[in-house]
C-alpha cells in the first residue's frame, strides 16, 4: 500500500501535460490536470505539505489528522505562514451532518490599546515586529482540532513537521523572500539565528534547495509530543493527552518563553494572555444561494461578505449575462462593492460589545435593498455602507458615524506609477495558504490559516515566528465602529474557508490565499461552478477579475476607488466600454486564484481536486 501510494505522490509530481476536461456546457482547456479520489483528497499551497497529508492519509488517518499534518508542515515553511500565526477552519462531521467553524485567532495583548499605538505616531498598528503580533493561535487550533475530531496522536500528526524541522530542503520562494527582507529580519536577533546562516557573506539567506535546519522549532514540537506522551503513560486518553499538550504550550514552559522572547524584543504578549486566550468551535454563518448551502466563518472574518454578495447576486440572472461579460463583471463588481462597504464598517470581533448586525446583514430582504443601488451603466466610487438594523428589528447606535463615513474614513488613491501601485497590491493581495481534505468516510475540511510569515519576528527560543494580525484593526472608529483594538480581542481578519453543502451533503470545499481578493474569487469561483457547470480544476483556472474598491485590511488601509484588475486575456472590446463606465483598469497574467478547491462527485462516488496554475499550491488525491 505505501509503494503504491509513493508511487502515485511521484506520478502526481511529474504531470505536466496540458488536460482537456468537458463539463456540462463550458468546455475548458486546463493547464493543470484535475485530480480524481476515491478514497481520500489532500490540497494545500505547498508540494511538501500535501505530501505530509498523503503520508497521514497513509498511515489511515482520516481528513481532520490529514488536514492537521499539513498545516503543521505548511507552518514549518515559513513562506506565508508559521506556527505563531492563526488557523480558521470549516470541518464537516459525517457523524452529526453539521458544519463545524473552528476560531483559533489570536487576540491582541495586554496594553494593545487605540491610545497605545496613537502616542507612538501609528495611524494603523504596525505591519511588522512583535508590536504587530497577537496571540499565536495556530498550535491551539491544530491541538483542538485533532484533539476532538482527528483519530491519531499529536506525535503521529506531528511527525512529517518535525522530520522538515530537522532539515528540509528549501523552495526558491522562501528562499528568495528572506534574501530581500534580510534586512528587516536582522533587526530581531532570534530571526536572524534561525533566517541568515550565512551571515557575512553576499547572500545571508539559505540558497533554493539548501538543507534548513530549525533545531528551536524541533525542541518546541518535541515538547509537545513529550506532553501527549506523558499523558498517555498515565492513562490518560488520546484526547486528554493532546490537550496536556496543549496546556504545556499556554500555560506552561513554552508560553513563559514565547511572552519572554516577545517582550525583550519590544512586544506586549504576557503568560496571562496565552493562558487566558482559548481556542472557540462556534456555529457558522450561512446563506442559501440556488439550493446550495454556503457557509462561512462568523463576522471576526470577512467570510460573510461572500454570503452577502450571492444574497445580491440572486437578484440576477447571472448565466443570462454570460461569463465574464461587460454585464456581469460589472454587476458583480457592484453587489461586492456595497458588500465590502458594509465589510468595512460592521465587521468586528462578536465577543465584545456591541453585537454587529448579522440577522440584518444577511437577510434576503436587505440584498434585495441593496440591489436596487446598483447603477447598471456606470461604477459608483462612493458606495456607502447600509443601515441593516431595521431587517432586524433595531435602530443602528452608529447612524451619525455611518452617514458622514465616506468623507471620515480613509479614502486614499496609490500614486499614479507602478512603483506605488505594487506596493500597494503588495498589501492588499498578501499571501497566506489555503488546506483542502476530503475522506471517503465523509469528514471535510477546509482550513485558511496564515500569520507570522517572511519577515516574522520569532518570540525567543521557542523557533516560533510571532503573528502580524495586529495590522487589521482599526484605531479610530470612524472608521469601524466593531473593529477597533482592545486588549483581549480579535482583529477582523481577510482568512476565509468555505464550505458548500447541496441536498444535505458535501458539494463543495474551497479557500484561497492572498489577502482582501479572497472572498471575491472565493465568490467567482463558486459561480464558475454553479452557473456555469465547470469542473473544480476550470474553475480554479478560469480568468478572474478584482475589485480594489474595498479598503485594504493592511498596511495604511488604503483603496483604490474604481479599481479593477483584469486578466490580460480579457478582450479590447470589453477593456474599453468597462473604462467608459469608470473602471480604473490594469491586468494581471494570472487572475484566478491561487483558489484549492475539492468538489464532491455523488453520481460516481469519488472526489474532484482543482489548484489554480500557478503558485505553489499542490495536491494528491488516491
Amino acid at each position: 500500500m505505501i509503494k503504491k501510494t509513493l508511487f502515485s505522490i511521484l506520478f502526481l509530481s511529474i504531470l505536466t501535460m496540458t488536460y482537456s476536461q468537458s463539463f456540462n456546457t463550458f468546455p475548458v482547456t486546463t493547464q493543470k490536470p484535475p485530480l480524481h479520489g476515491r478514497h481520500w483528497m489532500a490540497i494545500t499551497g505547498k508540494p511538501l505539505s500535501a505530501t505530509a497529508g498523503a503520508m497521514i492519509f497513509d498511515r489511515g488517518g482520516n481528513a481532520v489528522d490529514a488536514a492537521c499534518a499539513m498545516l503543521a508542515a505548511a507552518c514549518t515553511m515559513w513562506d506565508v505562514l508559521s506556527w505563531g500565526g492563526e488557523t480558521q477552519a470549516l470541518i464537516y462531521n459525517p457523524g452529526t451532518g453539521k458544519v463545524i467553524a473552528i476560531n483559533a485567532l489570536g487576540v491582541a495583548p495586554t496594553g494593545a490599546t487605540a491610545e497605545f499605538f496613537k502616542s507612538k505616531g501609528y495611524s494603523y498598528p504596525p505591519e511588522y515586529g512583535p508590536l504587530a503580533a497577537v496571540t499565536p493561535g495556530t498550535p491551539g487550533g491544530l491541538m483542538v482540532m485533532l484533539a476532538e475530531y482527528g483519530t491519531m496522536s499529536l506525535k503521529e500528526v506531528l511527525a512529517p513537521a518535525m522530520q522538515m524541522a530537522e532539515g528540509y530542503p528549501m523552495e526558491a520562494q522562501t528562499a528568495g523572500s528572506i534574501e530581500r527582507n534580510k534586512n528587516r529580519i536582522r533587526e530581531w536577533p532570534y530571526s536572524a539565528k534561525v533566517f541568515l546562516p550565512h551571515e557575512g557573506e553576499d547572500r545571508a539567506a539559505p540558497s533554493a534547495g539548501e538543507i534548513f535546519v530549525q533545531a528551536d522549532l524541533l525542541a518546541t514540537l518535541q515538547k509537545l509530543v513529550d506532553a501527549e506522551q506523558q499523558a498517555l503513560r498515565k492513562k490518560k486518553s488520546r484526547k486528554e493527552a493532546i490537550y496536556a499538550a496543549y496546556d504545556r504550550f499556554y500555560n506552561g514552559d513554552i508560553g513563559a518563553e514565547f511572552a519572554r522572547g516577545c517582550q525583550e524584543q519590544g512586544g506586549l504578549i504576557t503568560t496571562d494572555d496565552l493562558k487566558n486566550w482559548q481556542v472557540k468551535i462556534e456555529e457558522p454563518l450561512m446563506t442559501e444561494y440556488r439550493g446550495i448551502e454556503v457557509y462561512k466563518l462568523q463576522q471576526w472574518t470577512q467570510g460573510p461578505v461572500m454570503l452577502q454578495t450571492l444574497n445580491i447576486l440572486e437578484n440576477f440572472n447571472l448565466k443570462e449575462m454570460g461569463y465574464n461579460s461587460v454585464r456581469y463583471i460589472h454587476t458583480l463588481y457592484q453587489a461586492m462593492n456595497l458588500a465590502y462597504a458594509d465589510r468595512d464598517f460592521y465587521y468586528g470581533d462578536p465577543a465584545f460589545p456591541p453585537d454587529e448586525p448579522m440577522k440584518g446583514l444577511l437577510s434576503k430582504e436587505y440584498a434585495r435593498e441593496r440591489s436596487k443601488l446598483i447603477n447598471h451603466d456606470r461604477n459608483d466610487p462612493a458606495v456607502m455602507p447600509g443601515d441593516p438594523y431595521p431587517f432586524e428589528g433595531g435602530s443602528n447606535p452608529f447612524a451619525t458615524i455611518l452617514h458622514s463615513w465616506q468623507a471620515q474614513a480613509r479614502n486614499i488613491y496609490p500614486a499614479d506609477d507602478a512603483r506605488e501601485y505594487e506596493r500597494f497590491l503588495g498589501t492588499f493581495q498578501s499571501g497566506t495558504t489555503s488546506v483542502e481534505a476530503a475522506d471517503e468516510e465523509g469528514w471535510v475540511v477546509s482550513v485558511t490559516p496564515s500569520g507570522g510569515w517572511v519577515p516574522a519576528c520569532i518570540a525567543g527560543n521557542t523557533g516560533i515566528g510571532m503573528s502580524q494580525r495586529m495590522q487589521s484593526f482599526v484605531l479610530d472608529e470612524k472608521e469601524n465602529p466593531y473593529n477597533v483594538v482592545e486588549p483581549g480581542k480579535r482583529p477582523r481578519v481577510t482568512l476565509t474557508p468555505t464550505l458548500a453543502m447541496k441536498d444535505g451533503k458535501p458539494f463543495l470545499s474551497f479557500a484561497k490565499q492572498g489577502g482582501d481578493e479572497q472572498d471575491q474569487l472565493l465568490l467567482q469561483f463558486f459561480l464558475n461552478v454553479v452557473e456555469f457547470g465547470m469542473t473544480v480544476q476550470e474553475a480554479c483556472e478560469a480568468p478572474s477579475f478584482k475589485t480594489l474598491q474595498m479598503y485594504s485590511s493592511f498596511g495604511d488601509h488604503e483603496k483604490v476607488a474604481g479599481g479593477l484588475i483584469l486578466n490580460n486575456s480579457m478582450p479590447a472590446w470589453v477593456r474599453k466600454e468597462l473604462a467608459t463606465m469608470g473602471y480604473r483598469l490594469s491586468f494581471q497574467d494570472r487572475t484566478s486564484g491561487p483558489v484549492n478547491a475539492i468538489g464532491f462527485d455523488r453520481l460516481h462516488g469519488s472526489f474532484w481536486g482543482g489548484s489554480s496554475n500557478y503558485g505553489e499550491d499542490y495536491g494528491i488525491g488516491w
